[in-house]
């Protein structure tokens, strides 16, 4: 091992500009801290140790890498139950993250609860409220001016809470997650549903509710029902223009958005080693998007490589002496196993319109002008929390550098996000950023912008049809310019980079040409480039606000006229009975996302003040009864107009009512906003044929019934018209299912079975009117 004073000066040298408790970093072994940023919370592998082998003994089995990680967080290992897809197991994680826009909820609820401090490391971070417009460095200024109430709210809650707050600019919550606070076998909860990101350094990192978030700052232990676990083994290797984009869009459209659903996506294989770690966060990243809890990968060179590049040569160190529990055991069990072999696997580009929907880059085009989606590319854009590392930029760039050195800049419009201001900066030294430029394309600010609707699009009208190629996660109707005719496809920047100065879905990269300035014609190379810098990463500017030792004096302000923030009230309780006579607000047909259930876009300015953002309710969702969006028959005024507006009659007038939906409800964003909203206007219970696994949560939390459909073909028995109750709140039990009378105009009932995932803890939330109510009652 290198003398302590030459890994001071390697680790102060790898950090620039900013400073760290280097002595507190660079403690004994036994001893390392979590991150730079918290010199004083420690990685514990030697309790994950202890309570993994409390486990396997138990279980006297052989262990999968998601079950070691999982159970070595139990809160008792020694008496909770472990039975995958059915019991509730109560976890003790070993931080949070938030961005901005659901910090804003989970810390007015943190408020509610009186509690003075956060217990577990927590940070802040400011990705979401930035929109793009001109570029970064304006686009920037102007956020900090227009979000100024909503980001002092934050800077000063995380000073008064102990929470770490990364300004504006500071980059995108999961690359910043990845560089600083991720490690291998970690448990993370995020209030983002790309949280899983930080499983490509070897974690279980998985997206929730802002309520969950307040649970863990609280100190309560968290609950999730016990994962499924899908094998997902990789042979071969990785070459040419197929990048780690293809292997989740490849599972996507073979799991669909709801086949990892109560699964954790666990990757292993001798193919793994050939894919970066940034790659393998790419991997997992965009497994959000098949309804997995989340998806990791076991603990290898690439890691530790990543790790070292990134100032955190100890914590490899330490991961390499505990490295058996850090991947799975031999002869695990997976629930489901998928093979790959990635010498076969082409690049795939998937979409429109839902992120399973996959097609290989060579069979986009023909199918394209077969289906009728415009094959023209308006604009193609490159980076987002799933694909803006060091690698990915480099990939792009060496496409771009083909092109300009035959005369060509992009025929579609261009631009690129930086997933960090770390990575910004090491970029524009490394000459990258400039080569994006000069092939016609615009560095926006280090944040999510287009790629969860903060993009001011200019180039088409609303109701235009046409096409735009990006390298995001998600293509929801909608979701990145607000325009329900545009069709939106994922695929690796790479390919986005090529199609977007080839100007159609109908160049393949692999065999097709492009004609040069010169009038000669010339194929693209597939690129190559470093998956890490050469040189260290150039940190750039410092962004990090650490929460001072002594928070006594911090105030926190929420004036009572804002339009951005709102304190919180407590939620109505449960009043003992059924619920009788409930009012269908709408009976949504088909997908039901997040994005639908409540828009963000121009929305995220109000995440912050819950009545304002009512507005949004289910303006998305199509209602069966005529076809539209946001138009539902008033029952009592027979008019139809828009949901919020309904939702807000029906609770003036004391109204109760239900919503019914269809399959995988509420997939997509962790927002809990779409389960706060229903509860704020006056809504008690949510009927589907199935439910996403963060929103049904999500819905729980905040005293509202997600219930599913005994029999899937009951949907159909109910009609917009009707009225429902459900019967047998009062021996409401875990695994008894409700009965519901639905009783139609004409005088005839029909009575359906109802099923639900309560347990006994989440039915003490719903008599209580929330978890965050029965948080304060546990308390006195």
């Amino acid at each position: 091992m290198a003398p302590y004073s030459l890994l001071v000066t390697r680790l102060q040298k790898a950090l620039g500009v900013r400073q760290y408790h280097v002595a507190s970093v660079l403690c004994q072994r036994a001893k390392v801290a979590m991150s730079h940023f918290e010199p004083n919370d420690y990685i514990r592998y030697d309790l994950l140790e202890k309570n993994i082998n409390i486990v396997r003994k138990r279980l006297n089995r052989p262990l999968t890498l998601s079950e070691k990680i999982v159970y070595g967080h139990l809160d008792d290992p020694a008496n909770q139950d472990i039975e995958r897809g059915k019991t509730y197991l109560r976890l003790r994680p070993d931080r949070v993250a938030m961005q901005d826009a659901t910090a804003q909820m989970a810390m007015l609820q943190f408020i509610s609860s009186g509690l003075p401090k956060v217990a577990v490391p927590s940070t802040i971070h400011c990705d979401h409220l930035i929109e793009a417009q001109l570029g970064g460095e304006k686009d920037l200024r102007r956020a900090k001016d227009i979000n100024q109430e909503v980001y002092n709210f934050l800077a000063t809650a995380g000073a008064k809470y102990g929470v770490g707050f990364w300004r504006p600019g500071s980059g995108i919550i999961h690359q910043i997650i990845l560089e600083n606070y991720a490690y291998p076998g970690v448990l993370l909860i995020g209030t983002d549903s790309h949280t899983p990101n930080g499983g490509g350094l070897g974690g279980i990192c998985i997206g929730v509710g802002g309520a969950d978030a307040v649970d863990v700052m609280a100190g309560i232990p968290w609950e999730l029902k016990c994962p499924k676990v899908i094998g997902v083994k990789l042979t071969g290797s990785l070459s040419g223009w197929t990048s780690p984009k293809d292997v989740i869009l490849k599972v996507a459209g073979i799991l669909t958005v709801k086949g990892g659903t109560g699964a954790i996506v666990e990757y292993h294989g001798p193919g793994v080693d050939s894919i970066s770690c940034t790659g393998m966060a790419t991997i997992c990243n965009m497994g959000a998007e098949i309804g997995a809890t989340t998806s990791v990968f076991p603990y290898n060179h690439r890691m530790k490589k990543y790790l070292s590049k990134t100032g955190r040569t100890d914590i490899a160190n330490l991961a390499d002496e505990f490295k058996d529990h850090l991947v799975p055991d031999p002869g695990c069990h997976y629930d489901q196993l998928i093979e790959i072999n990635l010498n076969e696997l082409k690049p795939h580009i998937n979409g429109p319109f839902t992120p399973d929907l996959a097609h290989p880059v060579a069979e986009v085009g023909a199918v394209a002008e077969k289906e009728g989606w415009p094959v023209d590319i308006r604009v193609g854009l490159i980076g987002s929390c799933t694909n803006s590392s060091y690698e990915d930029m480099g990939r792009s760039a060496a496409v771009a550098k083909q092109a300009l050195a035959h005369g060509l800049k992009c025929k579609s419009q261009f631009t690129i996000t930086p997933g960090s201001e770390q990575i910004r900066a090491t970029i524009e030294r490394d000459g990258y950023a400039q080569i994006l430029r000069d092939v016609g394309g615009i560095v926006l600010a280090n944040a999510c912008g287009p790629c969860i609707g903060q993009w001011d699009r200019k180039d088409i009208k609303k109701g235009e049809k046409n096409t735009i190629v990006t390298s995001y996660n998600r293509n929801f109707t909608g979701r990145n310019d607000a325009n329900p005719e545009t069709h939106a496809f994922v695929t690796s920047p790479e390919i986005v980079t090529a199609l977007a100065i080839a100007g159609t879905l109908k160049f393949n990269p692999e065999t097709d040409f492009l004609t040069g300035k010169d009038g000669k014609k010339f194929k693209l190379e597939a690129p190559d480039a470093d998956e890490l810098p050469r040189m260290d990463f150039d940190p750039g500017q410092d962004t990090y606000q650490h929460p001072p030792k002594d928070s006594s004096g911090q105030r926190v302000d929420v004036s009572p006229t804002s339009q951005r923030l709102q304190l919180l009230e407590p939620f109505d309780k449960w009043d003992g009975k059924d619920l009788e006579d409930l009012q269908i607000l709408i009976k949504v047909k088909g997908k039901c996302t997040t994005d639908h259930i409540s828009a963000a876009g121009p929305w995220l300015k109000f995440r912050g003040h819950l009545d304002n953002i009512s507005n949004n309710l289910l303006i998305g969702a199509i209602n069966i009864e005529n076809g539209k969006a946001n138009s539902v028959r008033n029952a009592v005024t027979q008019e139809f107009g828009p949901v919020p507006d309904t939702a807000r009659y029906y609770k003036k007038h004391g109204i109760r009512w239900v919503v019914i939906g269809d399959e995988n409800y509420g997939e997509g964003s962790s927002r809990e906003h779409a389960a706060l909203e229903p509860r704020h206007l006056g809504g008690r219970a949510i009927i589907t044929k199935s439910f996403a696994r963060i929103h049904e949560t999500n819905l729980k939390k905040q005293g509202l019934l997600p219930l599913t459909f005994a029999d899937p073909a009951d949907y159909n028995k109910i009609h917009p018209v009707d009225k429902l109750t459900i019967q047998g709140l009062k021996d409401f039990a875990p695994g008894k299912p409700l009965k519901c009378i639905i009783k139609h105009p004409n005088g005839t009932q029909e009575t359906i079975s109802l099923n639900h995932t309560f347990n006994e803890t989440q039915i003490e939330w719903f008599r209580a009117g929330s978890a965050l109510n029965r948080m304060k009652e546990l308390q006195q």
